[in-house]
């Protein structure tokens, strides 16, 4: 039996963007909500971010929902990292928090915005944590928060080389994201005991997509590579420009 990688846009659409179940769980398990306040239900809203006139941004996510208490999830995958996509999290979940008041809510009724973001690869070299929690605090007594807008990055590729083997369900669903691919043989038995994982596992079979979606992963890998290739010659060519720069302001010196 032929596995897909869950982290392909197609696959992670379908896997959480097709079925809350599966969705509350993962949440659940992986954002820092307050203890008592998990997801009970939830539903699916428009991935896409639509602007309210022609001068702003159009922009999406790969999922979006509401839960029960009104609170809002956005959740990204996101193959290459820049650094723009920090700002565009911030854009989105802004968006997402203050297009509530067009429903006529008080401000003291605006519910939380939650934004989870998987990163494939590490964007903060220099922090052996995977799991990065943003809030708005003050910057001394960081125990004193202003309510809102909550951010969470995780770093697959540090999570990965962390092997971790706990049972715990956070690590679990991070292990279904990172351990299983096209290469992939067997699956543990740990993730397979888990009922919303082990469903979760029924849509990476490539059994389980059309000739279609077949052809649309594809594509999305491709388009991964070509993303991935402009990119890093891109960081080449500013690291040459910075060592020219460097170079003639040494020499400039020296004369």
């Amino acid at each position: 039996m032929k596995y897909l990688d869950p982290k392909n846009d197609l696959i992670f659409k379908k896997i959480f963007g097709q079925h809350p179940r599966i969705l509350k769980s993962f949440l659940n398990s992986i954002l820092p909500l307050p203890e008592g306040q998990e997801i009970v239900d939830l539903e699916y809203l428009t991935s896409e971010m639509i602007p309210e006139t022609f001068l702003e941004k159009f922009t999406s996510v790969d999922v979006r929902c509401v839960d029960n208490l009104g609170r809002q999830f956005l959740v990204e995958m996101q193959m290459n990292w820049t650094t723009a996509f920090k700002q565009r999290v911030l854009f989105n979940a802004s968006r997402a928090y203050v297009t509530q008041s067009d429903k006529g809510l008080s401000y003291n009724m605006l519910k939380p915005v939650y934004a989870l973001n998987l990163i494939n690869q590490n964007y903060l070299p220099n922090n052996p944590e995977h799991y990065h929690h943003y809030a708005v605090v003050h910057l001394k007594d960081t125990d004193e928060k202003l309510h809102g807008l909550e951010f969470v990055f995780i770093e697959l590729e540090k999570f990965k080389a962390k092997n971790l083997k706990e049972k715990k369900l956070q690590v679990l669903w991070l292990r279904f994201l990172t351990e299983i691919n096209e290469k992939t043989e067997q699956i543990s038995d740990e993730l397979l005991d888990h009922p919303e994982i082990m469903e979760a596992i029924n849509y990476v079979h490539e059994a389980s997509l059309s000739k279609e979606e077949k052809l649309l992963c594809e594509k999305n890998w491709d388009r991964i590579s070509s993303e991935k290739t402009i990119l890093t010659e891109a960081k080449a060519e500013g690291r040459a420009e910075g060592r020219a720069q460097r170079e003639n302001l040494s020499l400039k010196r020296e004369r």
